[in-house]
């Protein structure tokens, strides 16, 4: 892969992870403010459930900046955009729509098929 597609992702990694950490620390800010009373117990499940469900969406998003932080590892290594199990080139049209693979579509494909006749 040439320098001006790593350095594209490369970008693209940093100002997601920036933006993901900014989200992050507003949802903490907004839970600790402690400022909400609700009498009334439906208005308070019904907050229960928002923040759960805020957590739930904070945990994937800390698991999406970890593979982030690896494809960054893996630019610096040169490593990026080569398959893990093949050791083949990983198309570009892959790595658009999916930045942080680490198998090819021909690999990916063969895992799930594998998975699901395993019933995983």
């Amino acid at each position: 892969m040439n320098k001006d597609k790593l350095e594209y992702f490369r970008s693209l990694f940093n100002h997601k992870i920036n933006q993901l950490l900014n989200d992050a620390e507003k949802t903490v800010s907004e839970m600790t403010d402690g400022n909400e009373n609700f009498p009334d117990f439906t208005d308070r499940a019904s907050q229960e459930s928002d923040r759960n469900f805020e957590l739930r969406m904070r945990d994937r998003e800390r698991k999406l900046i970890k593979k982030m932080r690896e494809a960054l590892t893996r630019i610096e290594e040169g490593t990026f955009g080569v398959c893990d199990l093949c050791g083949n080139d990983i198309s570009e049209k892959r790595l658009m729509a999916r930045p942080v693979t680490t198998l090819c579509i021909e690999c990916k494909t063969r895992q799930e098929k594998l998975e699901k006749q395993r019933g995983e």
